[in-house]
């Protein structure tokens, strides 16, 4: 009789495995299951130590290891990337002049390969205008954006279905179009003689199209119509003259706005009116010590909240520095907290991870990318001992989690 309980009950437990090991992998944490993303990094290009184009690597989400970074593509200039929202498809500027032999930069979109990350060109445009330094996408994936420095201009461009980019929109009698022509300049002779588009970003609803002009000195607001991949100009707002808006950051949930002014080491806070598109100036605070008296050869250079919309970061080149700022989340004010050393040259960008608990920094003068943990309660950065050499790497991007393991790049 013992024996043939034995068998019932051996008999029974095959039956209820397959049960048991889906039970088991629903309630696996997702972060062990969905632990690898391809990370890309953007370079300047030319002859050692610059790089040859974009760069992927594999991070382990778990572990914050990256491979070592191999060559993605071949590309010239390749300095600010995004990927698309949903589909496998990377989008670069080439920070160049003469695209083609006109005096234009370009835009690029790429296909990713799932194996190993590395990317093959689909389509190109150019970006009207000189020197393209910065590109992003609404949230939906329906159009680029892009900023020209060189010419102080920004365009929208239409997306595909296959992510490919469209030909850019032009209205010659005057109406909307999709290039916008930025005007002013600012009292700092060497720099803001002319206006320098350095950023372009939709609102999370994408009605607005929020853009810093480094050389007007001022934020604008460009309304956006997305089905029809068309801008027109809106409203604008100043920081303070010499300030030179950079880069701008969107609070995730509350209605506020964060431009880093990169020549007078300032980030200023700004409310926006999500249904007038109108910003509103708050403050501008150091984002370095008041103790620091000499920044003539400082700057700042990336912006970035962290998902959880409590803390807010800013690279300081020069100083090589990491400054993170508390928010306060009644009023849209910044409070220093601290700044970290970035242990790497020039931190032209970072990068937050997608579950927010590591910032890699992207130092161009001494081609390497520096590793740092986020304590979740505080913002505070923690230097992991960790660098990853890329040459002249100028921006980092993160895929979305890899569903199936790839081969390492």
């Amino acid at each position: 009789m013992h024996r043939l309980q034995k068998q019932i009950f051996f008999l029974q437990a095959r039956r209820l495995l397959p049960y048991i090991l889906v039970i088991f992998l629903f309630s696996w944490p997702i972060s062990f299951v969905q632990a690898e993303h391809f990370v890309w990094f953007g370079s300047y290009t030319g002859k050692p130590p610059r790089g040859q184009g974009i760069y992927v690597s594999r991070y382990d989400e778990n572990t914050g290891d990256l491979s070592n970074p191999k060559l993605a593509c071949k590309v010239k200039n390749p300095s600010f990337l995004a990927i698309h929202p949903t589909l496998s498809i990377v989008y670069a500027v080439s920070e160049i002049a003469d695209l083609n032999g006109q005096p234009t930069g370009g835009i690029l979109s790429f296909t990713i390969d799932m194996k190993n990350g590395h990317l093959t060109q689909q389509s190109a445009q150019p970006s009207n205008g000189k020197g393209p330094c910065h590109l992003s996408l609404d949230a939906q994936g329906k159009v680029l954006l892009a900023a020209n420095y060189g010419s102080g201009s920004t365009i929208c461009l239409g997306i595909d279905n296959d992510g490919s980019l469209l030909p850019l929109i032009t209205n010659k009698e005057g109406g909307p179009s999709g290039f916008i022509q930025h005007t002013g300049d600012g009292p700092n002779k060497a720099r803001q003689e002319t206006p320098h588009g350095h950023s372009i970003n939709a609102t999370p609803d994408s009605k607005f199209a929020i853009s810093c002009d480094l050389g007007a000195d001022r934020v604008f607001v460009h309304k956006l119509d997305v089905p029809a991949a068309l801008m027109t100009p809106h409203t604008s707002a100043s920081t303070q003259p010499g300030g030179g808006p950079r880069h701008f950051a969107m609070h995730p949930r509350l209605p506020f706005g964060y431009a880093n002014n990169e020549l007078d080491m300032t980030v200023t806070a700004f409310q926006f009116d999500t249904e007038k598109g109108t910003l509103k100036k708050l403050q501008s605070v150091s984002t370095i010590p008041d103790s620091v008296s000499d920044r003539s050869r400082l700057s700042t250079a990336e912006i970035a909240i962290h998902p959880s919309g409590k803390f807010l970061y800013v690279s300081n080149r020069g100083h090589d520095s990491i400054s993170l700022f508390g928010i306060d989340e009644q009023s849209g004010k910044l409070s220093l907290k601290r700044v970290e050393p970035t242990h790497c040259q020039t931190p032209r960008h970072f990068a937050i991870t997608p579950g927010g608990d590591r910032l890699y920094a992207a130092g161009q003068a001494s081609g390497t990318v520096t590793a740092f943990t986020i304590d979740p309660a505080t913002g505070k950065l923690s230097f992991t001992n960790r660098l990853t050499k890329v040459p002249k790497p100028v921006c980092i991007i993160f895929s979305r989690p890899l569903s199936t393991g790839p081969e390492k790049p």
